[in-house]
C-alpha cells in the first residue's frame, strides 16, 4: 500500500524555521556535531546515526543531559544481541536522583485536577519532601531493594509520589487504575508478593463516586505478604481499619537520599493486558527506561521546563508512566481524575485551556466522538498556549488529523505515535523538526532499528509487513516477572525471527520515511491469501456520522472457508438498514480496496475492549472458531465483559 493512497498527496503541518532553530532536538544534532566529525543536516541523518552506531549515540544521551552514576559506568553498549543486550555494565544510578534535580520555585511539578474542577498543586519542594517522608516510612515497615509496593489509585498526585518513594529506596513500584474490580486487580498486584499496598477510597467519573473500600479489604486479604496499608482519602469515605493514612505516612522532612542501584534494576513492574491467562508482569530498569524517556519526552516530544503536560491517562496504561517522566525534564505534569467527556464532550479541551497545557494526549476515540459531537475546542476554549497534540492506544484516521488541525489549530501538530507497555515509549512518532503527513507517523524515534518484515523475514516498502526491531533498545524489558528461564519473553518476541524483536503490528513504511499502522498482524485479515489490516477498515467505516464504532474479525473455518463479518455500534436514532449497509460498503470500496468489504455487516450493542482500550479482536476470533470463553479471554480484563456473552452467543448461532 502505497502512502498516498492512504494519507493523501501533501502534509498536514510543516515545521517553520524557527520551529527548527528552536527545537530540542535540534540542540543535540548540533552538540553531537560539535564532539564528533559528524554532519547531522536534518532528522533522517541523525535517525540513521543513531541505529548504526547504538553505543556512541546512547552514550551521547547519557552525556547530553548529564546523567549521573555513582561509579564509571563502563561502555554504553557491552553486549549488542537480542534478548540479552548489556548497557552500562557497571552504572549505578536512581531515576528519582533525575528528577529530584530539577527541583524550582517558579512552576509546580503536579497540577490536579477532576471533574467536579476541584484543583491542587504539588510544588517541587513539597514533592521531594513527600516522597523523602514516605520513603522513610516505607523503610520502617521493612521495605529495602528489590521489594515491591503496590498502588490501587486514580490517577492523583499520591500515585506519583508512593512510585517516587519506593523505587528511590531500591523497592519496585506496581500499579493499578481503581476501574479494575478486586480479583482483576489481584491476577495483576498478587503475583508480586508486594510488601506494601497504598490504595485510595475511590475515584470519580462520569459525574459519579466509585468507593472503592470493600475492593481495598478484598486486596489486604488476598495479599498474605502485606506488612502494611498506605490509605488515600479522595472520596472522604473514612479511614480503612488498621491502615496508616496518608498523611501519616507522609508527614515529616526525612531528607530524600536515593540508594544508587544498577542500571538493570528493577525499577517498576507494568502488566500486559490479560485478556488471555495471567497477565504477564514485565519489567523494566531503572537505566533504560531514564534514557529511553530522557529522549523520548525531551527529544522526540520537545518537552521542557516551560511546559505544562498533560496526558489523559491512568496508572494502570504505560502512558501514565510516560507522562511521569515529564519530571525528569523540569516540566510540570498533570494528573485528572475522570472522564474526558463529562459534563460536555469537549471537557478535555477545557482543562487543557484552563491549565496552560502545552503539550496534550489523548486517544483517536476521544478525538472521533469530539467530531461526531460538532465540537470546535478552538473556538470554546483560549488554547494559545498548546503546542502539540499526542495521540496513541490505536490509530488515529487521516481525517481526525485532519479534523485536529482545523479544530484544534493549524499551528499545532499532531504527534501520533505506537509503542507498547512492552518498551514504555514508542518506537515510531513525530518531532518538532519533520512534517506531519495525515494518517501516517512521522519518523521511527532516534535509536530505534525499525523495519517492515515479509514472512521469510525480509524487509518490504510499499506494501504491508510485521513491525521488527533489529538492533536492542535500552528500554526493552529486563525480564519478565516469574519467568526465571526467560522462555515466555523470548516467546513473546523473538520466536518468529531469531535475534529481531517482532512486535505484532503491521504496518508499511512511507515514501517520507513515515510508518503507516494497519493494525496488529495477530489478528490479520486473510482473505484468499492477501493479507490486511484491520485499522484501514475502521478509518474508512467510523467515519461515517451513523457508526459510533465497528470491529472487524476474519475468523478461518473448519471446512477451509474464511468468514469476516463487520460489527458496527450505531449512532443514536440510527437503523441499519440495506442504504446504510450499502454505504458502508461502498466508503471501504473507495477508502480502503474491494477486497477490504466484509461479508457481512451487523448492528452490535458494543465492541468490547481491553482496559487500555484495545478492541478484543482476537478472542472475539476465537469465540467465532468455538474455542470456549472462558479460555480465549479473561473477563476482569474487559472493559464490558457482558458484551462477550453476546458475541459468543452470535457466534455460536
Amino acid at each position: 500500500m502505497t502512502s498516498e493512497g492512504t494519507t493523501g498527496t501533501r502534509p498536514q503541518w510543516v515545521p517553520t524555521d524557527g520551529d527548527v532553530a528552536g527545537a530540542r532536538i535540534t540542540d543535540f544534532a548540533r552538540w553531537v556535531e560539535r564532539r564528533t566529525e559528524l554532519t547531522l543536516p536534518d532528522y533522517r541523518a541523525l535517525w540513521q546515526w543513531s541505529v548504526d552506531d547504538l553505543g556512541a549515540f546512547w552514550q551521547s544521551v547519557w552525556d547530553y543531559f548529564a546523567v549521573e552514576s555513582a561509579v564509571d559506568p563502563g561502555p554504553a553498549l557491552a553486549v549488542d544481541t537480542m534478548p540479552g543486550a548489556v548497557w552500562f555494565p557497571q552504572a549505578r544510578l536512581n531515576y528519582v536522583d533525575h528528577v529530584v534535580r530539577n527541583a524550582r520555585t517558579d512552576r509546580p511539578a503536579v497540577v490536579y485536577e477532576n471533574e467536579a474542577g476541584d484543583r491542587e498543586t504539588l510544588s517541587w519542594a513539597e514533592l521531594t519532601r513527600q516522597t523523602g517522608a514516605l520513603a522513610a516510612t516505607l523503610r520502617s515497615l521493612g521495605v529495602g531493594p528489590g521489594d515491591r509496593v503496590v498502588g490501587y489509585l486514580p490517577n492523583v498526585p499520591e500515585a506519583i509520589v508512593a512510585f517516587l518513594a519506593t523505587v528511590s529506596l531500591g523497592a519496585v513500584w506496581s500499579a493499578c487504575g481503581q476501574d479494575y474490580s478486586a480479583p482483576a486487580a489481584l491476577d495483576r498486584l498478587g503475583q508480586l508478593e508486594p510488601t506494601v499496598l497504598v490504595a485510595a477510597d475511590g475515584y470519580r467519573f462520569g459525574g459519579k463516586e466509585h468507593s472503592r473500600t470493600d475492593e481495598v479489604e478484598q486486596l489486604r486479604a488476598g495479599m498474605p505478604t502485606l506488612a502494611a496499608t498506605v490509605a488515600v482519602s479522595r472520596l472522604g469515605t473514612g479511614a480503612v481499619p488498621g491502615a496508616l493514612a496518608w498523611e501519616q505516612a507522609t508527614d515529616g522532612d526525612a531528607v530524600l537520599e536515593p540508594v544508587p542501584v544498577p542500571f538493570d534494576h528493577p525499577l517498576w513492574i507494568v502488566f500486559s493486558s490479560g485478556t488471555t491467562g495471567l497477565p504477564k508482569g514485565i519489567v523494566h530498569g531503572h537505566g533504560g527506561v531514564l534514557l529511553e524517556h530522557l529522549k523520548a519526552i525531551a527529544l522526540q516530544s520537545d518537552i521542557g521546563r516551560d511546559d505544562t503536560f498533560f496526558w489523559y491517562t491512568s496508572p494502570s496504561w504505560m502512558m501514565w508512566n510516560f507522562q511521569v517522566a515529564g519530571l525528569l525534564v523540569g516540566a510540570t505534569v498533570v494528573c485528572y481524575d475522570g472522564s474526558p467527556a463529562y459534563p460536555a464532550q469537549g471537557r478535555l479541551w477545557e482543562s487543557t485551556a484552563d491549565l496552560g497545557v502545552t503539550v496534550v494526549g489523548t486517544s483517536p476515540g476521544y478525538v472521533l466522538a469530539c467530531q461526531k459531537a460538532g465540537i470546535v475546542p478552538a473556538a470554546d476554549h483560549d488554547l494559545g498556549a498548546l503546542r502539540a497534540v499526542g495521540i496513541t492506544g490505536s490509530t488515529l484516521p487521516a481525517s481526525s488529523s485532519w479534523w485536529l488541525s482545523e479544530n484544534v489549530g493549524a499551528h499545532v501538530p499532531v504527534m501520533s505515535i505506537s509503542g507498547g507497555t512492552d518498551v514504555v515509549s514508542a518506537f515510531v512518532g513525530g518531532t518538532r523538526t519533520t512534517a506531519v503527513w495525515p494518517g501516517e507517523l512521522s519518523v521511527p524515534y532516534l535509536g530505534v532499528a525499525l523495519d517492515a518484515f515479509d514472512e521469510s523475514g525480509r524487509p518490504v516498502r510499499g506494501d504491508v509487513g510485521e513491525l521488527v526491531i533489529i538492533r536492542p533498545l535500552p528500554s526493552m524489558p529486563v525480564r519478565f516477572w516469574d519467568d526465571p528461564d526467560g522462555a515466555r519473553y523470548r516467546a513473546s518476541y523473538f520466536d518468529s525471527f531469531p535475534g529481531v524483536w517482532r512486535h505484532g503490528d503491521w504496518i508499511s513504511i512511507t515514501e517520507h520515511g513515515g510508518v503507516v499502522m494497519h493494525g496488529r498482524s495477530d489478528s490479520t485479515l486473510n482473505r484468499n491469501g492477501i493479507r490486511m489490516g484491520s485499522a484501514d477498515i475502521y478509518q474508512a467505516v467510523e467515519r461515517l456520522p451513523e457508526i459510533v464504532e465497528a470491529l472487524v474479525i476474519g475468523a478461518e473455518r473448519s471446512d477451509g472457508g474464511y468468514w469476516m463479518p463487520l460489527f458496527v455500534v450505531l449512532a443514536d436514532g440510527c437503523v441499519l438498514d440495506d442504504s446504510l449497509r450499502e454505504r458502508i460498503r461502498a466508503v471501504i470500496r473507495e477508502k480502503a480496496s474491494p477486497r477490504h468489504v466484509p461479508d457481512e455487516i451487523v448492528a452490535a450493542p458494543g465492541i468490547p475492549h481491553t482496559r487500555t482500550g484495545k478492541k478484543l479482536e482476537v478472542p472475539i476470533k476465537r469465540l467465532f472458531q468455538g474455542d470456549e470463553a472462558a479460555r480465549v479471554v479473561d473477563r476482569s480484563a474487559v472493559d464490558d465483559a457482558d458484551l462477550l456473552d453476546w458475541f459468543a452467543r452470535f457466534g455460536a448461532r
